[in-house]
């Protein structure tokens, strides 16, 4: 046995120390990753709760609370982007499916058309929360993301059955500037999109983030309060918007909706 004062003593515990703190930072990376699975997926089905109106901003709830109102309230479905087409119930697991994961699997996704909302590759399948009142479908959540002013913007945006009337807009995940562009994620301005319309008279998307204040949603229905001070994610938003609401997003859906050509 070397000496403990030598430079190979020291050079063989330095390297034990190194070998076993790796293996238990893997051990519990790989332990943990259920729990962190499991609690990304609780935070995202709040925000799908969040911008529906069925959770207050700030309340905190559990995981039987969320699963009791999905269980009540929401029938998620898997939908073609490309034709509109619903995936038929029980063919995959619709609330356990990840886009985000599937737009980077080149099985599941492919090469985004050119746009300007900054999406190099979409998923084959979109996701879309029914909430329902009854039997009855009341609002149409979807997931919008896009890239902001220093990286991609993830939320989602809830819309009356007739899918042109906003009924709510969450951000859970961007890198926007505090206090500028990160006002995305304010509930004060999310609630400011209730009321506006998506959609022009010929359905085309028209929904806007504009430079200074809009004004109520039934005379200004199509624009929405500028962020002070944040004029590229202002812009950045709107293109994300626009993009999910036509045909490259959930327009071909949407319009399969309105006319009720889905089962």
């Amino acid at each position: 046995m070397p000496q403990r004062d030598s430079t190979r003593y020291t050079i063989l515990f330095a390297t034990a120390v190194c070998v076993v703190c790796a293996l238990l930072v893997s051990v519990a990376a790989v332990s943990l990753q259920p729990r962190q699975a499991a609690a990304a997926r609780l935070y995202m089905e709040k925000n799908v709760l969040l911008a529906a109106g069925l959770l207050e901003p700030g309340a905190d709830v559990t995981v039987q609370e969320v699963n009791h109102v999905f269980d009540e309230r929401i029938r998620v479905r898997l939908v073609d982007l490309a034709t509109g087409e619903l995936v038929p119930e029980g063919k995959m697991d619709a609330r356990g499916y990840d886009q985000r994961k599937a737009r980077g699997d080149p099985g599941a996704s492919h090469a985004a058309p050119p746009n300007d909302a900054g999406i190099g590759r979409l998923p084959n399948l979109g996701v879309v929360y029914f909430i329902m009142k009854g039997d009855a479908i009341d609002q149409i959540v979807i997931p919008v993301e896009g890239l902001g002013m220093w990286g991609t913007v993830y939320g989602f945006l809830a819309l009356d059955r007739d899918t042109a009337t906003v009924r709510g807009l969450t951000f859970y995940d961007q890198k926007e500037t505090p206090g500028l562009g990160g006002e995305i994620g304010n509930p004060k301005w999310q609630a400011l999109w209730r009321g506006r319309k998506v959609y022009d008279e010929k359905w085309s998307p028209s929904i806007r983030v504009i430079k200074g204040s809009a004004g109520p949603p039934d005379a200004d229905p199509h624009h929405v309060d500028g962020l002070s001070g944040a004029t590229v994610t202002s812009n950045a938003i709107s293109r994300v918007m626009r993009f999910w609401l036509t045909g490259d997003g959930y327009g071909r859906f949407l319009s399969r909706f309105r006319e009720g050509q889905l089962s």
